[in-house]
């Protein structure tokens, strides 16, 4: 049986792989760490939670121990799709590179530039960084990049297929010609594959489990809901309700936004919970992991940020709140459960609108998924929330109301026309007494102004006029100050400026 000291390591890096409890390397493991001594380009496969940081980690602290960092020119360049993979990337360097005084150097966002560029200033043996912040630091004039011998693309397939592609190829630039390139990844579909081809120079391909496959410790189930939100969360709930062997649970959605929405509702019905999502600041999303890795939180609900390479090693379940769009974001979802040997379980909730994705699963992964009880077509008659009851009876009482159907108390239409006309009346009585009592204590003196009633056909009887003096056109304009409720005025409206009355020669207009 082939071991770590076998594999042509250095003394320190085995010390510390004891020292870590390790000592049978796992096969992705033994297939690359000899050719990575070699300074061969890898392209390595292989199931999530396998070891694949490792393969490259140690390796490479065999190889640093020759030489020191220059100011400003790392050494070496390891790039990750997320901030929290760089972070982990870092913890194995701090872990199996004990032994070793090399400078580490972690570039990602939320994070002050400052102190970054301190470590830099020192230099660094070991680049650690998401390509846009590499980037940001490069276009600042803040590293340069020829001294770089190694380049390692970890996740591969998703660097390429996130959009990081021209920053890839720009980063490929600034690098010479004569480095080594490592690529690791869980899948690797073949239009990815091309891309990959493009960074590797007669790469030693590393395959030690078919691409797209899942762990075979991770028991997966399917579960039909219907597609409301509010049904679905139902089903998320008894279903972890179900679960007397949950430890622990990551809960996965396709957006930031039900993500936010899940967490509060989860919260509402007492569950231990906690969130993680791409637009969370790097301190929150630090905090958040810390606490799902110390189990001071039961249930992690999160983006596809948390699907890729996270190594918490002893997740229990994953829920699938949501049918992932790309069919290999199952794969890495999954296989936060079962890793290292250990027995994990995998639960996905689907509606009628998630066939055609589960169906790209099952093609991808190359078996069909069971269903937990029965499938879409035995599903029970939709749920009725109270909320949703509420508004529905709301908007039955507005129909009614207006178009004159049949009330709950059995009167007929020409009833309800009568009554809906009664209280038409009555409000306009009441708004025309409240108008008449707002005149009447506003301009008490205007009361003759209103037409009387034809009293028999009298056409001698005329209202006088009201006086035209300036009290009443103060009190007129004081009135419409304080209700702005007539039509808008043209210009200065009556208060026009006394200088726009004089003409040319002096006098007034």
């Amino acid at each position: 049986m082939t071991t770590f000291a076998d594999l042509g390591l250095s003394q320190k890096v085995l010390s510390a792989v004891t020292d870590a409890g390790y000592t049978i390397p796992t096969p992705i493991q033994a297939g690359a760490i000899p050719h990575a001594l070699q300074r061969r380009d890898i392209c390595g496969i292989a199931q999530t939670g396998t070891g694949k940081t490792a393969s490259f980690v140690l390796p490479m602290l065999t190889l640093l121990e020759k030489g020191r960092a220059r100011a400003r020119m790392p050494r070496t360049l390891i790039l990750e799709p997320t901030r929290e993979l760089a972070a982990q990337v870092a913890e194995n360097f701090d872990k199996y590179g004990k032994n070793h005084k090399l400078n580490v150097a972690l570039l990602i966002g939320g994070v002050s530039f400052e102190d970054q560029d301190r470590k830099l200033e020192r230099g660094a043996d070991v680049l650690i960084c998401t390509p846009g912040r590499l980037l940001d630091h490069c276009e600042r004039g803040k590293l340069l990049m020829t001294g770089v011998e190694i380049l390692v693309i970890d996740e591969a397939d998703r660097m390429l297929d996130m959009g990081f592609i021209p920053d890839i190829e720009r980063i490929a630039k600034m690098i010479p010609f004569t480095r080594q390139t490592l690529f690791f990844s869980a899948t690797m579909p073949p239009e990815i594959q091309k891309l990959a081809d493009r960074f590797l120079q007669n790469p030693e391909r590393i395959e030690v489990a078919k691409p797209s496959t899942t762990a075979k410790t991770v028991t997966q189930r399917l579960v039909a809901s219907h597609n409301k939100d509010y049904e679905k969360r139902a089903v998320l709930r008894d279903l972890v309700k179900a679960q007397d062997d949950l430890k622990n649970a990551i809960i996965f959605c396709n957006r930031k936004k039900d993500v936010a929405d899940l967490f509060r509702s989860l919260e509402r019905h007492g569950f231990s919970v906690g969130a993680l999502h791409g637009d969370m600041d790097q301190r929150s999303r630090t905090t958040m992991l810390a606490n799902f890795k110390d189990n001071n939180i039961t249930l992690l609900v999160a983006s596809d940020v948390a699907a890729r390479g996270l190594d918490i090693p002893d997740v229990s379940h994953v829920f699938n709140f949501d049918v992932p769009i790309h069919a290999e974001d199952y794969v890495h979802r999954i296989g936060r459960t079962g890793r290292a040997g250990r027995s994990g379980r995998a639960f996905t909730i689907v509606t009628r609108s998630d066939t055609k994705y589960l169906d790209a699963i099952e093609k991808l992964i190359g078996e069909k998924i069971d269903w937990l009880s029965g499938d879409l077509t035995a599903l029970p008659a939709p749920m009725e929330s109270h909320e949703n009851d509420r508004g529905r009876k709301g908007r039955d009482r507005d129909k009614e109301r207006g178009r004159g159907r049949r009330s709950d108390s059995g009167r007929g239409d020409s009833s309800h026309k009568a009554d809906t006309k009664i209280q038409d009346n009555s409000i306009e009585a009441a708004e025309g007494a409240l108008v008449e009592a707002r005149v009447e204590n506003v301009k008490p003196e205007r009361k003759a102004d209103r037409k009387p009633q034809n009293n028999g056909g009298n056409r001698n009887t005329r209202p006088s006029p009201a006086p035209a003096n300036d009290d009443n056109r103060e009190r007129r304009q004081r009135y419409h100050r304080d209700h702005d409720d007539g039509p808008t005025p043209i210009g200065f409206g009556d208060d026009i400026p006394a200088f726009m009355l004089i003409v040319a020669n002096g006098t007034k207009a």
